[in-house]
């Protein structure tokens, strides 16, 4: 098995995104929408990990870091999460926020620390994933981008 490099998924890969965060119960719903967001890494032509970073004003949603099941343990989530939070240093984004309900440690080790949803940027706060595809009980995270 060679893992590619992180590529941007183009429209015609997000049948293979909406089937990997579905089956790993990530919302799917605005994939489409937000095609322009979400990069990938290929197992030949296999997506088994994904992730995005959606863009609003100076603030950054984290978006679905998901790894395939078989491809876990390889530091696949690391490099992502790590290219992306690159992307967002590159863009000067001032903070990059993050909901999730099942992985608010491993993003704690990541530098990002818990905030209350109402502290959000109203910028994040009214992106759809925010505001209705991901659950109230969702833990909420941010890592502040502009300190270093």
């Amino acid at each position: 098995m060679s893992i590619g490099a992180i590529t941007r998924l183009s429209t015609d890969r997000l049948h293979q995104l909406e089937s990997l965060l579905i089956s790993n119960k990530l919302p799917a719903d605005d994939c489409v929408d937000r095609a322009d967001c979400f990069y990938g890494m290929f197992d030949n032509d296999r997506l088994v990990a994904a992730g995005g970073l959606e863009t609003v004003g100076s603030y950054a949603l984290l978006r679905s870091v998901v790894v395939h099941p078989r491809y876990r343990g390889r530091g696949l989530a690391r490099v992502m999460s790590e290219f992306l939070l690159q992307q967002a240093r590159s863009q000067n984004i001032a903070a990059v926020y993050l909901l999730t309900e099942t992985a608010a440690a491993y993003f704690e080790k990541l530098g990002f620390s818990h905030v209350k949803r109402t502290q959000v940027p109203a910028e994040i706060a009214n992106t759809r994933q925010f505001s209705s595809l991901c659950p109230d009980s969702a833990s909420c995270l941010m890592t502040d981008l502009s300190t270093g």
